[in-house]
C-alpha cells in the first residue's frame, strides 16, 4: 500500500496550506478595511447631511416655514420687445438669447434654457428652485415684466436638496455618486461583519433585528 503524502510543513511545524489560507484571509480583511474606511469618509459628512433632512423631512408638517415673497417689474426695452413678438409668433421653444439676458440682468433669473409657456399676449417662464418658486412673466404687447420669488426658508431648502427637488443635472449625479458610495460602505461592512462574527457571537442576532424590526413595522402598521 502506498504511503499517504504527508502535508509539506513550514519549519515551525505549521501545514503550508494552512498559511495560504490564513494569508488570503488576512488580505481579504485588509482590502475590505481599506475599501470601508475609504467610502465611510466619502460618505461621512453625506450621511449626516441626509440623516438631519431625513428627520426634518418626517417632521415636515410640524415645522413652520413662513413663505417670504417679493415681487419686481419692469418695462422691456423696444427693440427687444420685437424679438420677443417674433418668438411669440412662432411659439418658440426658449426666449431669444438677447431677451434673456434682459431678463437676467434686469432680475439675476436664468431664463434662457427655460421653457416658455405662451399664452395671448404673455409669455410666462417657470423658475422652481429648491426651498422655494419663481416665475416671470412678459406682456408681449407693452413689453411688462414682473419677476416673482418666494422662500419658504433654509429648512425647506436642505429639504428639497435630500429629494433632489428642483436641484439640476449635478446635484442628481451627486446623489447617485452617494449612493454607490454608501453601498461600497454597507458592502463591505456586510463582509468584515462575516470574516469576524465567528469572534462576535452577537453579530448574526443583531443584523437579524436589523432585518425584522422594520419587516415588522411595515407588515403590522403600515397599510
Amino acid at each position: 500500500m502506498a504511503p499517504t503524502p504527508r502535508t509539506p510543513l513550514r519549519s515551525d511545524g505549521i501545514p503550508r496550506g494552512h498559511v495560504s489560507r490564513k494569508i488570503s484571509r488576512g488580505t481579504w480583511s485588509k482590502q475590505l478595511r481599506l475599501w470601508h474606511w475609504v467610502s465611510s469618509a466619502l460618505c461621512l459628512v453625506g450621511l449626516l447631511f441626509f440623516t438631519v433632512t431625513g428627520i426634518t423631512l418626517n417632521h415636515a408638517g410640524e415645522i413652520e416655514a413662513k413663505p417670504a415673497v417679493r415681487e419686481v417689474s419692469a418695462t422691456m426695452p423696444p427693440e427687444l420687445l420685437a424679438l420677443l413678438k417674433a418668438a411669440a409668433e412662432g411659439q418658440a421653444r426658449a426666449l431669444p438669447d438677447p431677451v434673456s439676458n434682459w431678463v437676467e440682468e434686469s432680475f439675476g433669473a436664468a431664463a434662457g434654457d427655460r421653457a416658455v409657456e405662451w399664452s395671448t399676449g404673455e409669455a410666462y417662464i417657470a423658475l422652481p428652485r429648491p426651498g422655494g418658486d419663481a416665475w416671470v412673466a412678459i406682456s408681449t404687447v407693452s413689453g411688462e415684466t414682473t419677476y416673482e420669488t418666494t422662500s419658504r426658508g433654509a429648512v425647506s431648502f436642505l429639504n428639497d436638496l435630500h429629494k433632489g427637488r428642483n436641484t439640476g443635472m449635478a446635484w442628481r449625479w451627486f446623489i447617485d455618486a452617494f449612493a454607490v458610495a454608501c453601498l461600497v460602505f454597507a458592502v463591505t461592512g456586510l463582509l468584515l461583519l462575516y470574516l469576524h462574527a465567528q469572534s462576535r457571537p452577537s453579530t448574526w442576532p443583531l443584523v437579524g433585528f436589523g432585518l425584522l424590526f422594520p419587516s415588522l413595522l411595515v407588515f403590522f402598521f403600515i397599510h
